[in-house]
This record gives structure tokens, C-alpha cells and sequence, in this order.
């Protein structure tokens, strides 16, 4: 059986939830990764430095025995330069929502005015702070990232010191916004990489496949398939791995998020192993990210099999993507 081994696996956009359910699911991220970026978008959202420590407490006691690196986030305020630098050591990135956009995001930015966003925004330059942007504006929901490219645009002309990374990117045009300025970077997740909107209505409705943003069309499939296969130096792999219960998701209000974090490396090698791409694997779930952020985890050998695995049809009272069918790679042992 063909077999392939990743080093320092990491995930730069993971929700881990808080309570039970961040019990439930940070053991399973922990197994297999050597670290994560944490998503700040908790009720209330994570603002102060203290927010910031006690959630890293909560997250480390869910994952007592695995190594496991939280990288830890606060969620976009108009901060000043002083409390930036107060809290500097105790995240890697910020993460800014508009208000509304996605999952707890109310209380983000309603106005992107530059003036209003400008001391936080260059402390943040200054400081080495880099600044994740869920990347949808309020209009038709298939337009809505493309929409936001301007804002893309904006923010990198305005601030030109400052890495901001289109998270979660879904879209041909995010694709070709890569490479128009060079503080632009992306994170795709693995659900899009599998999925276009056919998927999630194109028969009968399918729940667990329902997120923020939505999965697109063939072209924007086809055009993240080859910028993530390729390991494009400003790309890396960011879940966006998404619980909700699942009475929250199979509802009349069903909510947005796919839950991949227990299947996410082993479809990451069916689909890199498809192409065969498998050597440009590393780079995308770990090198990039490493460059992108500067950070250097400690080392976590991961070993995955090219042996059928069925997807168990619950994590506690969370139903991941693909539940109850077999996907063709497994995770044969982790180091």
C-alpha cells in the first residue's frame, strides 16, 4: 500500500468552539496536527488579552496529551497601538469579520473606512500582526467574495506593510487576486477543493456540506485545484472546520459550517494523491504556513495509508463531511 508522511502538519483556520464541544472537538485536531490557528468568533468574541490566555488555558486542557500549538487569534476591533503591543505575544494573527457575514460575527466591521481602520491597521503593520479577513460583502451570496476582491484591493494599497490573508478563498477571482500585491495571501480549505455548489442543492439538500462562503462553480473548483496542487508559495491549507450540533445543521435554519478536522489530512492526500501531486502536499498543509506566519512548530511526524477508512457517523453529537462513507486514505500513525 502506498503510504506518505507529512512533517509539522498545520491548519490555519480552525474553529474549536468553547464548553463541550470544544471537549468534543480539539482532541481530534490535536491527534494529527502539530498546530492551528484558532478562530476568535466565540460568544462573546475574543477581544482583550485575557480572553486571549483563558481560551489557550481551555483549549490546552481539552488536549492534555497531545502536542498541540493553538495559535491564537483576537477577533477585529478598532484597537490602538498600545493595546496591540500589550497583546503582540500572545497571538499570531487578527482576525476581522464583517458584521454579519458568518457564524457569531455580529459585532464586526459594518464599514470598511479606511481613516476609521487606519491606527489600528498600521500598528498592526508595524507590530508584524497579520490581519484574516472572512472575505464576503452583504450582496448575492454567489457574488459576495468576488464582491469583496475591492476590499482585497483597498486594504493592500492602503497598508502595504501588512499581510492580510484572504481566508477560506472560493473563487477563480480570489485566485487571480494572489498575485496583484505581494501582502496578499489565501488559505483554501479542503471541503472547497471537493465541492461545488451542485453538491450542496444540486439534488437533495445536503447539510453537512453548507457553509460560509458557499461552494462555487466548476471554474473556481478547477482554478483552487491548481493553485493549491501547485503549492503556491502564498497559499496554505486552512480547514475552516466547522462544528455545530446536529440538530443545528440538519434544521429549517441549518447552519453554515462543514466539519472536516478529523478527515482533513487523509482527503488532503486522495485528492493531492489523485493528481499526483503528493510531493507538493508538504508545502501546502505546512511549509507555506511556516514562511507565511514565521513560525516553526514542534516536530509531529504524521504517516497516512492508502487504505480505505469509513467516516464514523458521529463525533459526539457532531456529523463530519462524508459520515458513514469510505474515503481511500487513513492515518496510519502519528509521531
Amino acid at each position: 500500500m502506498k503510504t506518505h508522511t507529512l512533517i509539522m502538519p498545520l491548519d490555519m483556520h480552525l474553529h474549536l468552539r468553547d464548553g463541550v464541544m470544544l471537549e468534543t472537538v480539539a482532541p481530534l485536531s490535536a491527534y494529527s496536527l502539530s498546530g492551528a490557528l484558532v478562530m476568535p468568533n466565540l460568544v462573546p468574541p475574543v477581544t482583550s488579552k485575557e480572553d486571549v490566555k483563558a481560551y489557550k488555558e481551555r483549549i490546552m486542557a481539552a488536549v492534555p496529551n497531545d502536542y498541540f500549538e493553538p495559535y491564537m487569534t483576537l477577533f477585529y476591533k478598532n484597537y490602538d497601538k498600545a493595546f496591540l503591543e500589550d497583546v503582540a505575544e500572545e497571538i499570531l494573527a487578527v482576525k476581522l469579520y464583517p458584521d454579519g457575514a458568518t457564524t457569531n460575527s455580529d459585532g464586526g466591521v459594518k464599514d470598511f473606512d479606511i481613516e476609521a481602520m487606519r491606527e489600528t491597521l498600521e500598528a498592526m503593520s508595524d507590530l508584524g500582526i497579520p490581519l484574516c479577513v472572512h472575505g464576503e460583502t452583504a450582496g448575492f451570496v454567489m457574488d459576495r467574495e468576488s464582491e469583496f476582491m475591492s476590499i482585497y484591493e483597498l486594504l493592500a494599497k492602503n497598508f502595504p506593510d501588512l499581510k492580510i490573508i484572504m481566508e477560506h478563498i472560493t473563487t477563480k477571482d480570489a485566485v487571480e487576486m494572489l498575485d496583484k500585491y505581494d501582502n496578499l495571501y489565501a488559505t483554501i480549505t479542503v471541503h472547497h477543493l471537493l465541492l461545488t455548489l451542485d453538491d450542496v442543492i444540486g439534488g437533495m439538500m445536503m447539510p453537512h456540506h453548507f457553509c460560509k462562503p458557499i461552494a462555487k462553480r466548476p471554474e473556481d473548483l478547477d482554478a483552487l485545484l491548481n493553485v493549491a496542487l501547485e503549492a503556491h508559495p502564498k497559499v496554505m491549507f486552512g480547514s475552516d472546520s466547522a462544528p455545530h450540533p446536529q440538530n443545528k445543521k440538519e434544521a429549517s435554519h441549518c447552519a453554515a459550517g462543514v466539519f472536516t478536522a478529523p478527515i482533513a489530512l487523509q482527503l488532503l492526500c486522495e485528492i493531492f494523491d489523485q493528481y499526483d501531486k503528493l510531493d507538493n502536499l508538504q508545502a501546502f498543509v505546512s511549509d507555506n504556513a511556516q514562511s507565511i506566519y514565521g513560525i516553526c512548530p514542534e516536530f509531529k511526524e504524521v504517516t497516512l495509508v492508502q487504505k480505505e477508512f469509513v467516516v464514523p457517523e458521529k463525533y459526539g453529537n457532531v456529523v463530519p463531511m462524508y459520515a458513514g462513507s469510505a474515503i481511500g486514505w487513513s492515518i496510519e500513525s502519528v509521531e
